[in-house]
């Protein structure tokens, strides 16, 4: 298991502007995304080299199990990563920079002109990326199927270990084996099995069956909880307001004196805290907003005053004239008439908007408690796919576009998701597949696969493989009639696949 990873943005330029590291940034995504449980250190440093090297050692002994550096590669004089980086590890794997240099050549002579390492130190993995962002997402998606073995042999997983090399024994290149028989195409399912069923049924059995998902919690700070699912109710633990206040600008008077001349005792403006009561007699200049002194009952706005009488300079008033006689309460806001203390401000099962969060800060909360999100996994099947980031298109190709449409149509609604990758149309890699995604997350959503042809093997490796309830593999609707449901049990917990078609 990765427990925490480090990348390193080695580059002058990115240390004196932090905004111009994207290779960075991009790394870090990419390794949160494949190790969404694990701590993801990032630090950008310059091109020196006795640098690098104590930041290599400072995490190696720090006991983080992966170092991903990127920038200082090249041939420029200061880019001195790779000869740190050599100083610093026990044992190279050259293969690794091989095998990023061999597919990188596929798609610009550049490539050559890198001199990436890879290696290791005690228990950590250190491997040079590039500096740009195309060539780190590049190369990245070479060295990710073996990250994961990398971290069991450093880790000695014998479980993990035992169970690929067993699988390479059967002469899989995966570490899993399928019950699906793919040979006897003569004899596939001419018509599908699965019954029909309505739009409006089939959102009912995935309501039905999503709403016994158990419920977990976060504690997330009230600026991040926009859209979120409130947990439990919160109440005003205070009254609003927590005084007296002034609703106009004028006096504050003892309604009992009537109207008159008064002796202005003092001047209060809101956030001024009244320090003695009034007598009869007196009165307060106040503002809107401001608390009202003890004794006072009223205010008179300044338009029903007059001065009488103020010093030289006009910068004190002494004596006001009340034109008009107040009542007990006039244009005060009492304790509490916004919002008594104990009132339920947000209950239970309410989706937080930005007027309830304003509230709910007003009351002093600082954090809430709220139903948290499903993982959701997003997965494409298909041996004509390849990746949008890939320029050049390969033969009898295309690009996938539905991760990205599906991903970006989980945001427009709040959810983040964990990127799968594409994966091709065999048993073996698919159980490989499905059980990475449903080990990281509580909902599978996946396209391509689940229509009539040959290689349309999702549903046969969700039923023979995971023991899958497929709750409907066929609605009526068009485009999409193929779309599947199904649930499963894994590692204990029960975990949700919507199977859609790829097209």
């Amino acid at each position: 298991m990765v427990k925490a990873v480090a990348i390193i943005t080695v580059s002058d330029t990115c240390f004196k502007d932090h905004s111009k590291d994207t290779s960075g940034q991009a790394l870090a995504e990419l390794a949160r995304k494949l190790y969404p449980e694990a701590n993801i250190h990032t630090l950008i440093i310059p091109d020196e080299r006795e640098l690098i090297e104590r930041e290599l050692k400072y995490y190696c002994d720090s006991n983080v199990d992966l170092v991903l550096t990127t920038g200082g590669t090249g041939l420029a004089h200061r880019d001195v990563t790779p000869e740190a980086t050599k100083a610093v590890i026990q044992k190279e794997v050259p293969a690794i920079t091989v095998a990023m240099t061999v597919e990188s050549l596929k798609k610009t002579p550049m490539a050559m002109l890198s001199r990436s390492v890879a290696g290791i130190r005690d228990k950590t993995l250190i491997i040079n990326f590039p500096g740009s962002k195309k060539a780190v997402l590049e190369c990245f998606e070479v060295v990710q199927p073996v990250l994961s073995h990398a971290m069991s042999l450093l880790q000695n997983n014998l479980k993990e270990i035992r169970s690929i090399h067993n699988s390479m024994q059967f002469g899989h290149a995966c570490p899993h084996r399928s019950n699906v028989d793919v040979t006897k195409v003569a004899f596939r399912p001419r018509e599908s099995p699965y019954a029909m069923v309505e739009m409006s049924e089939a959102w009912k059995i995935v309501d039905n069956l999503i709403s016994q998902w158990p419920e977990h919690f976060e504690i997330l700070p009230l600026e991040d909880a926009m859209g979120r699912v409130v947990a439990q109710a919160l109440s005003a633990m205070e009254p609003m307001p927590p005084f007296d206040a002034s609703i106009k600008d004028g006096y504050a008077c003892i309604s009992s004196d009537g109207s008159g001349v008064r002796r202005v005792r003092t001047a209060l403006t809101a956030g001024d805290a009244p320090t003695s009561p009034l007598l009869p007699g007196e009165c307060a200049r106040i503002n809107t907003g401001a608390a009202l002194p003890a004794g006072a009952d009223c205010v008179v706005q300044v338009e029903d005053t007059k001065l009488i009488t103020a010093t030289e300079d006009g910068q004190v008033e002494i004596e006001v004239e009340i034109m008009v006689a107040p009542k007990p309460q006039q244009d005060v806001r009492p304790i509490g008439f916004d919002i008594p203390m104990g009132t339920v401000l947000v209950d239970k099962g309410d989706v937080l908007d930005a007027a309830q969060i304003g509230m709910v800060a007003g009351a002093g909360y600082q954090n809430v408690t709220v139903r948290a999100y499903p993982k959701v996994a997003l997965m494409s099947t298909g041996n004509e796919l390849q990746e949008p980031s890939e320029l050049k298109l390969r033969p009898a190709h295309i690009r996938d576009s539905n991760r990205t449409m599906i991903k970006t149509l989980l945001r427009e609604h709040g959810y983040d998701s964990i990127d799968c990758g594409i994966v091709r149309d065999s048993p073996e890699l698919l159980v490989s597949a499905i059980s990475d995604a449903l080990r990281r997350a509580d909902i599978l959503v996946c396209t391509g696969g689940v229509s009539m042809g040959e290689r349309d093997l999702l549903k046969p490796v969700l039923l023979k493989d995971f023991g899958a309830t497929l709750h409907f593999g066929r609605v009526r609707m068009k485009p999409g009639k193929p779309t599947t449901f199904a649930t499963c049990e894994f590692e204990g917990k029960t975990k949700y696949i919507f199977a859609l078609p790829g097209e």
